[in-house]
């Protein structure tokens, strides 16, 4: 299986480091970059064009997830981010989604969902752009 280049938004460290490992081992996903609040995650993933998914938590040291899906509106579109969060409810899936969000799942209940995705993705992106950054054809 080919390597899904991400990047993560998490405040958090313990959650940050569960994460990096977990979707490393399990949905062989390598996480190149990370970032605690909005403005650090908004112009990293608007100056670079290597990455595949953007994992973003919700509610983050300063700023928010939210404001961090409509700095990366404008991206490629095998570039995937998903919103990460223990408030998933059914506004905030919404209202994400309407900001650009291509999937929102729930840090509590919804991380075997969040590792499928993940998988899904990486078939999906060998599959249909081979030559997209990091992935060799199949």
């Amino acid at each position: 299986m080919q390597t899904l280049i991400a990047y993560l938004v998490e405040d958090n460290p313990t959650v940050r480091t569960n994460l990096i490992e977990t979707l490393g081992e399990i949905a062989q996903l390598e996480i190149t970059a990370h970032s605690a609040t909005q403005h650090e995650a908004s112009q990293w993933l608007v100056r670079h064009s290597q990455w595949h998914l953007a994992i973003v938590d919700l509610f983050l040291r300063e700023g928010s997830g939210l404001g961090v899906l409509v700095a990366c509106r404008q991206r490629a579109p095998f570039q995937k981010v998903v919103i990460l969060t223990n408030y998933a409810t059914p506004e905030i899936r919404k209202r994400s989604v309407a900001l650009g969000a291509d999937a929102v799942f729930d840090k509590s209940t919804e991380l075997d969902s969040l590792m499928d995705y993940c998988i899904e993705q990486t078939r999906k992106l060998a599959g249909k752009h081979p030559d997209a950054p990091g992935l060799a054809a199949c």
